[in-house]
C-alpha cells in the first residue's frame, strides 16, 4: 500500500494524542510564594585564649574549617622572658639542691663517726627536702608558661563555613576577643510570613522550595519540611525555619523563593504535557477536535492548575 503524505499525518496526530482525562473541580492547597533566607541553625565564635598579637591568620571568609583546624595563631612577647626567667630560676634551686645534698653528706659522715649531732643531720635533710620541693614548683610554673604558650593557637571550634574573620595581622587581642565567626554546618531555609498566614504554618508541613537565582540550571522545585515555627510575630510577622536537602553550598543569606500552603481552593488541574504553547498563547486540545487557548496558574504535585478556558466535564487530550 503507498504510504501518502495525508496517512503520515494522521499517524502523527494519533501517537501524538496518548492520553486524555476529563477535567473536573479539585481541593488543592492554595500555595503563597514568599523569599526565604539561607540561615545558619547555629553560628559559634572562635575566640582568644591569649592576649597578644596576631601574629598569622590562617583563614578567610568564605573558607571550610573542620574542628580543631588552626585559624590563627596569637603571640605573647612577654612569654619568652618569662619562660627564660623560669629556666633561670630552675638552675638557681638545683645548685642549691646540690649544695644541700652535699651538706647532708658531710653532716651523715660527721654523726657516723659521733664528731656531728643529730640536730644538725636533721637540718641538713630538711634543707634537702625544701630545695627538691622548690625544683618541683619551679619546674610546674614553666609548665604553666609553656601551656600558654600553646594557648596562642586559635582552633576552629566546630565543623563549617567562616561568615566573619574580625582581626588582621598585627591586631591586639584580648582573652575572650573573637577572631572568627562560624557556620556551623546545619543550615535551613528561614521564611517571615505575614500574621494572617499564622494559622496555617506548622512543624511538620511540607512547602515546595524553588530554584536558587544563582543556579547554573533550572532544578525545579523541591520539597521541604517545616522544623521550626517560632513563637514571637514581630513587625507582623511570623518565622518559621525550613529543612532542605542541598543547602550545603549556598551562600549564607541567598535568598530563595518557598511556596507555602495558606489554605485550600477548587480549581481544575491537568498534566502539564496536556498544555501546548504557541504563539505565546497556551492552549489545550479537546476530545471534540476543539483547540481552547487557557490561562495556566500555579504548579501542583499533580500537574498545572486552569485558570480560564475549561468547563466542568471537558475532556482535554494529548
Amino acid at each position: 500500500m503507498r504510504v501518502t503524505p495525508a496517512i503520515v499525518a494522521l499517524l502523527v496526530a494519533t501517537a501524538a494524542q496518548a492520553g486524555e482525562v476529563e477535567v473536573h473541580l479539585r481541593r488543592i492547597d492554595d500555595l503563597k510564594a514568599v523569599a526565604a533566607t539561607v540561615e545558619s541553625v547555629h553560628e559559634t565564635s572562635a575566640r582568644a585564649r591569649l592576649g597578644g598579637t596576631v601574629n598569622s591568620l590562617a583563614t578567610d571568609e568564605g573558607r571550610r574549617v573542620e574542628a580543631g583546624q588552626r585559624l590563627a595563631t596569637i603571640a605573647d612577647v612577654k612569654l619568652a622572658p618569662q619562660i627564660g626567667g623560669a629556666d633561670a630560676r630552675i638552675k638557681s634551686l638545683e645548685a642549691e639542691r646540690d649544695l644541700a645534698a652535699t651538706e647532708l653528706q658531710r653532716a651523715s659522715d660527721l654523726f657516723d663517726k659521733g664528731a656531728g649531732t643529730k640536730m644538725r643531720l636533721d637540718a641538713a635533710r630538711t634543707r634537702l627536702e625544701v630545695a627538691e620541693r622548690a625544683i618541683a614548683s619551679a619546674r610546674a610554673e614553666r609548665s604553666v608558661l609553656a601551656e600558654r604558650t600553646g594557648e596562642g593557637a586559635v582552633l576552629a571550634p566546630a565543623n563549617g563555613r567562616v561568615l566573619k574573620v574580625h582581626v588582621t595581622e598585627g591586631s591586639v587581642v584580648l582573652p575572650g576577643d573573637v577572631i572568627a565567626t562560624i557556620a556551623v554546618e546545619n543550615y535551613a531555609l528561614r521564611l517571615a510570613l505575614p500574621e494572617r498566614h499564622a494559622r496555617f504554618i506548622k512543624v511538620g508541613d511540607t512547602v515546595l522550595v524553588g530554584a536558587r537565582a544563582l543556579a547554573a540550571t533550572d532544578q525545579g522545585l523541591r520539597p521541604g519540611t517545616v522544623r521550626k515555627v517560632y513563637p514571637r510575630i514581630e513587625n507582623g510577622r511570623v518565622t518559621a525555619d525550613v529543612e532542605v536537602d542541598g543547602l550545603g553550598d549556598f551562600f549564607v543569606g541567598e535568598r530563595v523563593p518557598v511556596h507555602v500552603s495558606t489554605g485550600s481552593r477548587d480549581a481544575y488541574i491537568i498534566p502539564p504535557e496536556a498544555v501546548t504553547r504557541r504563539f505565546g498563547l497556551d492552549t489545550v486540545h479537546l476530545r471534540s477536535g476543539t483547540e481552547v487557548v487557557v490561562q495556566t496558574g500555579q504548579i501542583t504535585e499533580g500537574g498545572v492548575e486552569i485558570l480560564s478556558g475549561l468547563r466542568d466535564g471537558d475532556v482535554v487530550t494529548w
